[in-house]
Parts: structure tokens; sequence; C-alpha cells
């Protein structure tokens, strides 16, 4: 059994983690932490977990948790991570970090992305980042993992097999991302309060979103040469899921069969990756943590469609999968 510690678990990706953690036959979940100083039961954080786990979050040190985990999911925000980080990998623990903290390679990108300074700048572009299905001899060796984000994880699958063909333009590609309201976390803020986003959709951080350098790095180092992406998300009045529409245009020839057969052929063995024919819709992802993908030609330009959880694949289902990875079990065990 690997003893489980979880930063920060009173979130919704905390609460999917836990309900994942808790069906997993090698997890033993040994403590659980909150910033604040009471210290209250599991169950009166998420009441779905009344009777499944009896501890209560205490406000513990980094060090502290690393003396009573084997393997720590750091989800805590960006900044408090890195952080919290270097003691937990010192005390020996393994770390799967949900934050943006080590996902990008160097100090002054983040910090023109997060408009602060990195608390942990000497381990930036030696993290491994956390996609299975691109990366993942990389993670088996890890002790230290950044977990993808959300919608980079909706993108990235879909586009990386054609930009690692050089049968797309990289500098033509947009990406067109809608999501549920829980991409946005569990602290009320007043764009997310049920009057201001229900019967409604907007368009947010257009141009400006913090994870545009995740996306542009990541395909960047499949294809071989820095992308142009312009990325705009958008939200939407559900509870969960994300529809990444992108649109790319081809440098060869290319009809829609063909590219489902560039995408069946490099998911083939993928668990998580799903390759359909039909347009996928974010119910047929729901609480699971595939990615169902598929491919259109239109007026000349091939068009990508993505669906996600982005609580499950977009964050504590593909940690649970790295997690897995990198302590040699199947990498479906508690997911399917």
């Amino acid at each position: 059994m690997v003893r489980i510690g979880i930063l920060g678990a009173t979130g919704y990706t905390g609460l999917e983690l836990l309900k994942l953690l808790l069906r997993h036959p090698e997890a033993e979940i040994t403590v659980l932490t909150t910033r604040q100083d009471e210290r209250p039961h599991l169950a009166d954080v998420h009441p779905q977990l009344a009777g499944r786990l009896d501890l209560r979050l205490e406000n513990l040190s980094p060090r502290d948790v690393a003396k009573k985990a084997d393997c720590v999911f750091c989800c805590l925000p960006h900044g408090a991570a890195a952080r919290a980080t270097p003691e937990l990998l010192d005390g020996g623990a393994r770390v799967i970090d949900f934050s943006a903290d080590y996902r990008l390679n160097d100090a002054a990108t983040f910090k023109h992305w997060y408009h602060e300074e990195h608390p942990d700048p000497a381990r930036l572009g030696r993290v491994v980042y956390g996609l299975p299905e691109w990366f993942r001899d990389d993670i088996r060796k890890a002790q230290l993992v950044a977990n993808p984000g959300c919608y980079p994880t909706s993108a990235i699958l879909p586009l990386a097999p054609f930009l690692a063909q050089g049968l797309i333009d990289t500098d033509d590609i947009i990406v067109d991302s809608k999501s549920g309201v829980s991409g946005a976390g569990r602290t009320p803020k007043l764009a997310f309060h049920y009057p201001e986003c229900n019967e409604s959709i907007m368009a947010y951080g257009v141009g400006t979103h913090r994870h545009t350098p995740e996306i542009c790095q990541v395909l960047g180092r499949i294809a071989g040469r820095d992308p142009q992406v312009i990325f705009t998300p958008h939200l939407v009045p559900m509870d969960r899921g994300i529809l990444s529409v992108i649109y790319t245009r081809p440098i060869k020839k290319l009809d829609q069969e063909a590219a489902l057969d560039v995408l069946r052929q490099r998911y083939y063995h993928e668990p998580f990756v799903r390759v359909v024919e039909h347009l996928p819709a974010t119910k047929h992802t729901a609480h699971t943590n595939f990615c169902d993908i598929t491919a259109r030609i239109v007026q000349g330009r091939l068009l990508l469609i993505s669906v996600e959880d982005n609580l499950v694949k977009g964050a504590s289902g593909a940690a649970v999968q790295n997690f897995n990875v990198m302590h040699g079990f199947a990498e479906t065990t508690a997911l399917l």
C-alpha cells in the first residue's frame, strides 16, 4: 500500500481525487490538510464521503505531511504549491502537483502570466509534464510530476499527433474551448454566482489566459518548433466538462478518414483516449477519465473536436493516472 497525502483537500479536485483513491486497492489515504486552523472532519467538508474515511483535515507543515505519506497530491493554488513542494521532496515523498507552478519551463514566463515571482525557480524546466499519453517513460521515474491543466489536455491530445508528423501549419492554430463552472474552483466569485452565469455564456481571458503558454510549450516540444496558438476559453452554465473545437490548416493533403486515422494510429493503445466518428458531447465523458476526439475537414481546414471532464481527465483522474504510472500499477486502476 502506498500512503497518500492530499494538500488542500477541500476543493472540487480534492473531492474528485478522494473518490478515486478510495476505490484504489493500492492506496491508503493517511493525511489530509487544510490551511484553516480548525480540524474539520472529512464528512463535514465533503458530505458525499460520509462513512467512507474517518480522517480530520489538519493544518500541517509539508515536512510533517511527508512523514505520513509516500506520495502527496498537492491541490494548492499556484505559488503556494511551489512553496510546499521542496519540503515534501526533501522529506522523501513523491509529489503530483495540480497547480501551474511546475508546468512552465522558466521563471520569466511564469512571472509574465501569473504576475508573481516563482518560489522555486531552480526546479523549472526539469519537472516532468504529467501527460502519460506522450511522456509516460519520464513519469515512471519522476519524483515530481506537474499535472496538466484541464484546457491544455483538451488541446494537446488532439493536436499533438498532427504536429508530430508535420501535417498542420504551426503558425495557424485556433483553440476555442467551453468549460463548466466547476473549473473556477469552489471559492465563491461573483462571475460564477448562479444569477450571473445561469442562462448565459461568456468568453474570458481573451488573449491573456494562463493556459496559453502551457499549450504552446508542450506542443512546441512535440512539433520541434514554437507554434502560434490563439486560445479563447468560454464559461458555460453547466457543472463540469470541456468542449474544445480546434481550427488548423493542413500543409499536406488530408481527408476526414485520413485525419481520423492519424488519431487512431497514435492513440490505439491508449486506454483513456477514444477516437470517435460522431461529434462528441461533454456528457459522453462526464465523471470519466476519457478524452473523446474526432476530426472534420471543412473548407480546406482540419477541425479537431475534443471533450473531457475537467475534474477527472482534466485534473484528478489524470493525477491518479500519473500515480499509477509512477508506482508501476496498471494505468487504469481506480479509473475504469
